[in-house]
Formats: structure tokens, sequence, C-alpha cells
């Protein structure tokens, strides 16, 4: 009799067992464990982001804000949907290499810090189709900002890393500004 208990606990087993073997690196029924390796690529990317408020074709514009926005020394609670030319360096003429798309909004009421999230989408070049999300605060007075890359898509698909930005020029009474951006990715 011992024995057939025995069998029978070994069949129970082998019943439990068996199909998650079969599953391989199967997790649950609605995730999979995909390759695993060590082949990450990192990649430095230097651009110049051409912020412009004013004018006949901006490319900032003010989409919301508090009701005591206008009254904010730091424009507490204004929100502005952009979409920035990225060039090669911080000449406006100098060859686009892809556009800035999101929104930033001021988040602070004590400096002037913004919160970013914006998806840097490249036209040109190897990385061409593909993007960099950054989402993150900027505290634009700051001579040197690093700001977080939360992820990608196309070649830069699974990425994360940090931006660092430098205000490279800044008009006080339009807003305007050149940002040089120095972005390093692993992906």
């Amino acid at each position: 009799m011992a024995k057939l208990e025995d069998v029978s606990r070994m069949l129970v087993l082998l019943i439990t067992i068996l199909p998650l073997a079969a599953q391989g690196s199967r997790l649950y029924s609605w995730a999979n464990r995909l390759e695993e390796t060590e082949k990450e690529k990192v990649t430095n990317l230097q651009f110049y982001f051409h912020d412009t408020l004013s004018g006949k074709n901006p490319t900032a514009v003010k989409v919301a804000q508090g009701t005591d926005t206008e009254k904010s020394p730091t424009l507490f609670g204004a929100v502005f949907m952009v979409d920035d030319a990225l060039t090669e360096t911080a000449d406006p003429k100098s060859k686009l290499v892809g556009r800035a798309q999101g929104l930033y909004g001021s988040s602070c009421k004590e400096e002037v810090g913004l919160i970013m999230a914006m998806s840097f989408c490249f036209e040109d070049g190897p990385y061409k189709d593909s993007t960099i999300s950054m989402t993150g605060k900027n505290s634009a007075m700051n001579p040197i900002r690093e700001m977080p890359i939360v992820g990608g898509t196309g070649m830069f698909r699974m990425a994360r890393g940090y931006a660092i930005a430098q205000t490279n020029w800044f008009d006080p009474k339009t807003g305007d500004a050149i940002v040089g951006y120095n972005v390093t990715v692993v992906h």
C-alpha cells in the first residue's frame, strides 16, 4: 500500500511539474522571459534644442495655466506644448537632426523649474525614425542640468540613460532659448 501511495504522489508531482517544464521560460500566461543578453550598446549624442516662444511661427506654445500663473515670478502652473528643432550646432541654420516633441510645465514656485516630458525624434542619420524619451525636472536657471532618459523606440528601444543640458543662448524678453544637449543612452 505504501508503494501505491508513493506512485500516486510521484504521478501528482509529474503532472504538476511537466506543464511548467514544457513552458520553458514562460513565467505566466501573460509574461514570457525573452532572450537575455549582455550585448548592450552605449551611445552618446550631442545636439542643440531651439525653443522659440516668440514670432509668427513659435515652436513652443502655452496651452494651459493656473489661476495665479501671471502673478508668479516662475510662471508656476504654465504648461507649454513643443515641437522644437534639434540641430547639429547652436546655429539655427545648421543641419536638422530631429525634433523635440512633448511638453514642459513650470512646476516650482521658488525657482524656474520645469517638469519635462519629451521625445527626441530623430530624422537623420543612423537613428532616423528612432526616439529617446526624457522625463524629469529641469532647473532651467542652473548652468548645467541633468535629466533622466527613460525609454525609446527604434534603435533606442529599451533605452535608459541621462541628458546633460546647458543653455547656449537665452532671450529673457521672449523666453526663446538654444540649449545644448549631451545625451548618453544604454540600449
